[in-house]
């Protein structure tokens, strides 16, 4: 595997203990996360060379959060300082009936103030094979889609791999930019796309239903409008309440059509981050297996991750494979 790099902001996750609600406590956990960050951490835990990017406090919150990506293996040499605060959320967790809960206080944080000049690109993937972005970032400021856009270009001029996980938030769109014209620029820089329908009638204007023909129809007609996209990739949750899902995966690679089975999550530990598992477990995956393998991977590896407390999946090569040969039940292995 060569060097994958991400780019988006570091936030810290602060969160009652449990499923309690804010006012039922004052005593609080918290985590360090952030889209993009979530999926280099996991894919460095299945092994994988990786550097992200990002601006940090120039204060001992954001020396914290270097701590905490360094633990992981990660380059952190191209993220740099602000004097502005890491950007925080906040999340009530959800139980059966009772849907989680999120507030953001990113608006003014060292991420937003992010500009071309902050990222040296040519440096920053000197040794780079694949990049990851996702629609998080460019929804953030200008400057955060200006720097993504010229690092994109950069990474298609040297002939990296480009996935794109296209995540649509409205209520992050605030700084004037068209959410469907910035993200079709962005694409045309791509190369796998991780979304589904959904995304995919956001970035075209279509109207697509949710059946497998349908799917196949939109990732088509998305392949002819980006040509350099070559494969599409959609991760399915069924959420039967807050507690129990079912994760299942499909694709299409220009040729075939492919479906994984379901995977029951009959007690949710922990969902936030569970999309980012995917997308690493599909990028360590792609430079390992074949393409089915691969989204097969990236299926155990989101499930996986419900397990886990905190933004990132903390799962390894070897558990995510065991998962895929039966090992479900979770009996204790001695």
């Amino acid at each position: 595997m060569g060097q994958i790099v991400t780019f988006g902001e570091v936030l810290m996750r602060i969160s009652p203990r449990g499923n309690k609600k804010f006012i039922q406590s004052n005593i609080v956990e918290f985590y360090f996360g952030g889209t993009e960050l979530n999926v280099g951490i996991s894919i460095s835990n299945f092994g994988g060379d990786v550097k992200h990017i990002s601006v940090v406090s120039e204060d001992f919150i954001g020396e914290t959060a270097l701590a905490y990506i360094r633990q992981f293996g990660m380059d952190t040499s191209s993220i740099v300082l602000s004097k502005r605060p890491l950007g925080v959320y906040f999340l009530e967790v959800g139980a059966v009936i009772r849907p989680s809960m999120i507030s953001y206080n990113r608006s003014h944080s060292a991420f937003s103030e992010i500009v071309p000049a902050k990222v040296n690109w040519e440096k920053a993937l000197k040794k780079g094979e694949w990049m990851h972005w996702t629609g998080i970032t460019p929804a953030l400021s200008q400057g955060a889609f200006d720097t993504l856009k010229e690092g994109l270009k950069l990474a298609r001029e040297k002939g990296m791999a480009v996935s794109a996980d296209p995540t649509y938030r409205s209520d992050l769109w605030k700084y004037g930019q068209d959410p469907k014209a910035a993200l079709t620029e962005l694409l045309h820089y791509s190369t796998i796309f991780i979304g589904g329908v959904n995304e995919i009638n956001e970035v075209l204007g279509t109207e697509f239903g949710y059946g497998n023909d349908d799917f196949i129809k939109a990732s088509k007609q998305l392949m002819d409008t980006f040509p350099t996209i070559e494969k599409v990739f959609d991760k399915i949750r069924t959420s039967l309440n807050s507690s129990w899902h079912k994760i299942r995966a499909r694709m299409w690679n220009g040729v075939d059509f492919r479906e994984t089975k379901d995977l029951d999550i009959t007690h949710v530990v922990d969902r936030i981050g569970t999309g980012d598992a995917f997308a690493a477990g599909l990028i360590y995956g792609l430079q390992q297996y074949d393409d089915y393998k691969a989204m097969e991977f990236a299926s155990a590896a989101c499930a996986l991750k419900h397990t886990y407390e905190g933004d990132v999946n903390l799962a390894t090569v070897k558990e995510v494979n065991s998962i895929l040969a039966g090992n479900i039940t979770g009996r204790l292995v001695r």
